[in-house]
């Protein structure tokens, strides 16, 4: 009976036990039912073999592989193992006890029903009862019979019988709930195992979008760890250091300063590293370009204390800066124009009274003293244009316009650029296309900026230097050349030529180009300048013809 008794415990935990080996994935769980039901009916059938039978009285644990079917299996393989059972246990000695065997696995069966409805939803003490309550019922199928037969003594040894059912019922009931600890176990397993795929799915997934975002945005990235080192930097770092990641990452924070010789990055990052502040930012310059430098402290959620690590993040504010000092020049600028157009007629007058006494004395003089007073008069007449460019430039006025001919206002203005090139042994040379259409002109602005341009070109060249203007007239805009074959202006000066107040000449007032952009922006207009050093520069003035949108970007 022993013997029967321990196979009888392995086979009825058999299912439970290969169960645990072959549900190891989350696919597998549309499966499940069949498995358990299937590999539960096999082991019912065995311990069959297995049972022990005393009159009435059958002890046979594979009815705990139909509790696991039905619970598991679906209801189903619940019907179908229940009828087998019973089929296989129906006792034969009378019809009271066939009916009455009936009649106990109907309530059975019933309670089945109910039991496994809802058994999937409880958690693992509703499951636990719901087994109590299985077993219990289970249990009187040779309960009942055991205690009729110790009642009427139909059954010798009855000490050992009552021993083998206090074992039976034992084995029964910790077999039942080990069976549904451990294949609970097992669906908690691979659920939690699916969890941690779609976590892992997951953070794999955000971390290639902030790795692609981080890629995306203007900015140098760099990530640090709690002892300094870089675990992290995106594509706009690596590009503005020059360096690969594979050689950025891992090493120290002071390291990768030294190597980029930023003496300024190591210690706003040390001061919220080491120092405890949140945020630290400088300014630099690397590679000729202004960036500003931010790094930031990372903590969990409301810590406090030493950081866990640092976000580093570099902008190029380079445009910015540029943006800023254009702002501040112009401010300069306005405030400059202010003061000229109000002190220019106070200042005009008193100089008109010195010019024409000093006129008056050079007539009275001696001739030999005659110089002095030219020289004077010259002064006066050069700081009067001073302050009429100042004048020019300050008001910025929306100017009265007329239909002209560029080429009409060019030609008045010959005779003058020709004496001045006479004066100094140089030639002009003219290349007039046909013009097809006129502009909206102001006259007298125009033959400033002409004048302006022509006098730049000849003070530009020495002796027997050729100052070449040509006119062309396309389809949407006329342009004006202005060459000449001087010594050339240097790549880092032309971007400042317009800029007020910047000159290359010793007598310069750094206004004449300032003025000529004023005049062609009024004219809607713009100026070009291309130079070779050594070779010479050309001024092209572009006036954009009515109905035309020439500064408009194409799509």
């Amino acid at each position: 009976m022993v013997n029967s008794l321990l196979l009888q415990v392995l086979i009825a935990l058999l299912p439970v036990g290969t169960f645990q080996i072959w549900f190891s994935r989350q696919r597998q769980l549309r499966h499940s039912r069949l498995f358990i039901g299937t590999v539960s009916g096999f082991c019912m059938l065995l311990g069959h073999f297995y049972m022990v039978q005393k009159g009435t009285v059958i002890l046979d644990l594979g009815f705990v592989a139909v509790i696991t079917a039905s619970l598991y299996g679906g209801f189903p393989f619940a019907i179908v193992l229940s009828a087998a059972f019973l089929i296989l246990h129906i006792p034969g000695e009378s019809p009271a006890q066939i009916v009455g065997f009936l009649v106990f696995f109907l309530v059975y069966i019933l309670i089945l029903y109910k039991v496994s409805r809802t058994f999937r939803l409880k958690n693992r003490s509703g499951k636990m009862r719901a087994v109590a309550l299985l077993w219990a019922v289970a249990s009187l199928s040779f309960l009942i019979p055991a205690v009729i037969s110790y009642a009427d003594g139909s059954i010798a040894h009855k000490t050992m019988l009552l021993m083998a059912c206090v074992a039976y019922l034992i084995a029964f009931i910790l077999i039942s709930h080990l069976s549904v600890y451990f294949i609970e176990i097992a669906y908690e397993r691979v659920s939690l195992q699916s969890q941690l795929l779609d976590l892992t799915r997951q953070y794999k997934l955000e971390s290639i979008r902030m790795r692609r975002f981080l890629d995306m945005v203007p900015l140098a990235v760099i990530f640090i760890d709690a002892k300094g080192i870089i675990t992290h930097v995106n594509q706009i770092a690596m590009e503005t250091g020059k360096h690969a990641e594979g050689s950025i990452v891992g090493l120290h924070y002071t390291e990768l300063a030294r190597l980029m010789g930023l003496d300024a990055t190591a210690s706003i990052i040390e001061l919220v590293l080491n120092k405890g502040e949140r945020v630290s930012s400088e300014m630099f310059k690397i590679q000729g370009r202004t960036m500003l430098a931010t790094a930031c402290s990372v903590n969990e959620s409301g810590a406090r204390g030493m950081p866990e690590g640092v976000v580093y993040i570099a902008q190029d504010v380079t445009d910015t800066q540029r943006l800023k000092d254009e702002l501040d020049k112009m401010e300069r600028l306005s405030l400059v124009g202010q003061m000229a157009a109000s002190i220019t007629h106070e200042i005009r007058n008193p100089m008109a009274v010195i010019r024409g006494f000093v006129q008056l004395l050079n007539e009275r003089s001696p001739s030999e003293q005659r110089s002095y007073f030219r020289i004077v008069m010259e002064e006066l007449d050069r700081a009067n244009a001073i302050i009429n460019d100042f004048l020019s430039l300050a008001q910025n006025r929306i100017v009265e316009k007329e239909t002209s001919s560029l080429q009409s206002v060019l030609k008045d203005m010959l005779p003058l650029i020709w004496a001045d090139a006479n004066l100094r042994g140089q030639s002009v040379e003219l290349e007039l296309c046909e013009e097809k259409d006129v502009l909206e002109l102001n006259g007298k602005e125009i033959k400033q900026l002409i004048l302006n341009l022509a006098r730049n070109g000849l003070e530009a060249m020495d002796e027997k230097g050729v100052l070449r203007i040509e006119t062309r007239d396309l389809e949407d805009r006329v342009q004006l050349f202005v060459s000449d074959t001087g010594n050339g202006i240097p790549p880092e000066k032309v971007e400042r030529l317009f800029e007020p107040f910047y000159t290359t000449k010793e007598q310069g007032t750094g206004l004449g180009l300032a003025l000529c952009l004023s005049i062609a922006e009024r004219h809607d207009g713009r100026i070009e300048v291309q130079s070779t050093v050594g070779q010479g520069t050309t001024f092209i003035v572009t006036f954009c013809k009515s109905g035309y949108a020439c500064w408009v970007p194409a799509e």
